[in-house]
C-alpha cells in the first residue's frame, strides 16, 4: 500500500471541494428553490467543486509516495 502525506491545508481544500460539489448536486436534486435559481446555483457549485478537484487530485497523485511499512509476522 502506498502512503501520501498531506498537510492540513490540503485536506481542508479537498474537503471544501467535495462539499461544494455535494452541495451543488443536492441543490440540483431538491425542490425548495425556484427551479431557475436552483439550477443556476446547483450547476455553479457542482462545476466549481469538480474544477477545483482536478488540480488537487493531480497534486496529491504527483507527490512522491512512500511505501507503507510492512509488518511481517
Amino acid at each position: 500500500m502506498k502512503q501520501v502525506k498531506l498537510t492540513v491545508p490540503e485536506i481542508g481544500l479537498i474537503a471544501g471541494t467535495r462539499a461544494a460539489a455535494g452541495a451543488g448536486l443536492a441543490l440540483l436534486l431538491c425542490n425548495r428553490l425556484n427551479p431557475d435559481q436552483r439550477r443556476a446555483v446547483g450547476w455553479t457549485l457542482l462545476a466549481v467543486g469538480i474544477a477545483t478537484t482536478i488540480p488537487l487530485v493531480a497534486q496529491v497523485f504527483g507527490k512522491h509516495c512512500a511505501p507503507a511499512d510492512r509488518e511481517e509476522t
